[in-house]
């Protein structure tokens, strides 16, 4: 199954009150959309802890083929390798991040502007908010 997940990770403060925000497309229709507060972290951490997030339920969703796609220049170009992960804190997560995508058939990242990515930014404050207005649990479809 061929599926296209679009990342985003939020930061109040960097580091501060994070969130992140997944949505997962099948044929261009919604099947996941996850908001979720991650505590207090960077804004790379973030970013990297909703791309690795995202990975993980598609591929319990049954995906073997994925488009991931973030408007983190430094997520893409690291997990395509024309950065090096010098960052202590990142470089577990870059690990585990290209460990599953070794799984995949095919796996894909790609770079896209803030304005295409509207619907994850959109999760990952909702995932601040809700933590800051106390209305936990979060909200996952």
């Amino acid at each position: 199954m061929k599926v296209q997940i679009f990342t985003d990770g939020a930061s109040r403060g960097n580091p501060g009150p994070a969130g992140i925000g997944i949505v997962i497309k099948k044929n261009g229709r919604i099947v996941s959309e996850i908001a979720d507060y991650i505590g207090h972290s960077t804004n790379n951490i973030a970013e990297y802890t909703a791309c690795l997030r995202g990975i993980t339920e598609a591929l319990i969703l049954g995906a073997s083929d994925i488009e991931l796609y973030a408007d983190s220049e430094l997520l893409i170009k690291q997990i395509r390798g024309e950065y090096k992960v010098k960052n202590e804190g990142l470089q577990p997560l870059h690990s585990q991040i290209l460990g599953l995508a070794g799984k995949l058939k095919h796996f894909k990242a790609v770079h896209i502007a803030r304005e295409k990515n509207k619907e994850a930014d959109l999760l990952s404050n909702i995932g601040i908010d809700a933590h800051d207005k106390k209305d936990s649990p979060l909200f996952s479809k």
